[in-house]
């Protein structure tokens, strides 16, 4: 940590102290109504979680709301394609899925904003380039998923989140927050064409 970013980390960090807080407050009968109807409609557990790289790689556990029903091949629930259901649509396209990750917030795995938490395979796929983005914590939104969010390939998300390392602030963070509660309103790039969320990284075809 270099001695210029260290009042930002400080003042990021009471700043999503207080939002995670006061949201997982203000929230809470949104974040109650959520869970019965995900049990009602989804089954148990209510919770999705799973293990995703946070900051310099250091592995923590993610909590969303589950939006899928279970593996049941002799129903054919086998692709997430299947699996994913109409309501299961409505939660992801209202990131009422993420209102759990505010727990993640609090207890400093995660930010606000940030890079997107990947999986734990991914890892070792990506270039020196696009490993970066671990150089944060990551967050609940983030420059990416403002600039279009599934709608990108890998390549052009790695490197707003490398972008976002290296220009992050404040008033960057701010302007992120505004602009995914504008995005969510409108529904941008929920799911990447022909897919769920978006095709599995497999490494770039090129070295950065």
């Amino acid at each position: 940590m270099t001695l210029n970013r260290i009042p930002y980390d400080v003042a990021k960090r009471g700043c999503d102290i207080f939002a995670a807080s006061a949201g997982l407050v203000l929230l809470s009968p949104v974040i109650a109504i959520t869970s019965i109807i995900v049990r009602i409609k989804l089954g148990s557990p209510v919770l999705f979680m799973q293990e995703r790289p946070g900051r310099n790689g250091k592995i923590f556990r993610l909590y969303k709301f589950r939006s899928m029903l279970d593996v049941d091949e002799a129903r054919g629930l086998v692709e997430d394609e299947d699996r994913l259901t109409s309501f299961g649509k409505v939660l992801r396209s209202t990131s009422l899925d993420e209102l759990p990750s505010l727990l993640n917030v609090l207890r400093g795995d995660m930010s606000i904003v940030g890079p997107r938490p990947l999986l734990v395979e991914y890892l070792d796929r990506y270039s020196p380039a696009q490993a970066r983005r671990h150089e944060v914590k990551p967050g609940i939104t983030g420059l990416a998923q403002v600039r279009g969010r599934n709608d990108l390939q890998w390549e052009e998300k790695f490197a707003l989140d490398v972008e976002y390392v290296d220009c992050r602030s404040l008033q960057l963070d701010l302007k992120i927050i505004f602009e995914t509660a504008r995005s969510v309103l409108v529904r941008e790039g929920i799911s990447q064409e022909g897919h769920v969320t978006m095709q599995k990284f497999e490494g770039s075809a090129r070295a950065n």
